[in-house]
């Protein structure tokens, strides 16, 4: 795969990332959920944090939610810029697809959610108990480098009360699954899921060795 072609790749995410983002924030009040299927809900929330909602502040104490949030936007874009530089080399050597493809996805997901947290702060007004407004008079909920990272898919597969025998969390309320999530958490973790599944052949780079008799019929062509 080319750089170009990987470049296609990483457009097209991002543009259903940002669309998808941008039609959620200006349409859904936050927390506001339609179920599409019984497993499947488009649910609005945002997130000030890493994976799974956790902020830097909630494992570092003794930072504040502001400068944690700065620190990880921050230390995101130094990631996304690590890994351009790592997709543009894996194309420059003419590495396997499902290397580049895998790496490809990833930059996208990972620059998708990078311009919710740089950007969407100023370019938003705030989405509590009302639809957010695109460029407000006001200005924008946050600064630059303090917006949320638009949150829309959710798929609560089942719910129910786990068996008593279960030790420890048995009895309990269950559901499966929580965490909603977007289109970029979605390149990112399915980049990472291709690295580790076909690890072998994606970090593959014996050259390929010809046939003597398909090597025979190339010098003879």
């Amino acid at each position: 795969m080319s750089l170009k072609k990987a470049s296609i790749l990483i457009f097209i995410i991002l543009l259903v990332d940002q669309l998808s983002k941008i039609y959620i924030k200006t349409h859904f009040q936050l927390h506001e959920d339609v179920s599409v299927f019984s497993w499947f809900k488009i649910a609005f929330v945002e997130n000030d944090g890493m994976a799974w909602g956790t902020k830097l502040s909630d494992v570092f104490t003794f930072i504040s939610d502001k400068s944690a949030k700065l620190i990880l936007t921050l230390f995101r874009i130094v990631a996304v810029t690590g890994i351009a530089f790592w997709l543009v080399d894996v194309t420059k050597k003419k590495k396997s697809k499902i290397l580049i493809f895998a790496v490809a996805i990833i930059f996208a997901g990972a620059l998708g959610n990078i311009l919710d947290s740089v950007f969407y702060g100023v370019l938003f007004d705030d989405s509590n108990l009302q639809v957010a407004t695109f460029l407000p008079e006001g200005g924008g909920y946050a600064n630059v480098f303090h917006g949320k990272v638009v949150d829309m898919l959710h798929f609560p597969m089942w719910q129910g009360v786990l068996p008593q025998w279960l030790p420890v969390v048995g009895g309990k309320s269950f559901s499966f699954f929580d965490p909603v999530f977007n289109v970029a958490d979605v390149a990112i973790s399915t980049g990472i899921g291709i690295l580790i599944v076909f690890n072998k052949r994606a970090f593959n780079d014996k050259p390929k060795i010809e046939t003597p008799v398909l090597a025979s019929h190339n010098n003879l062509t």
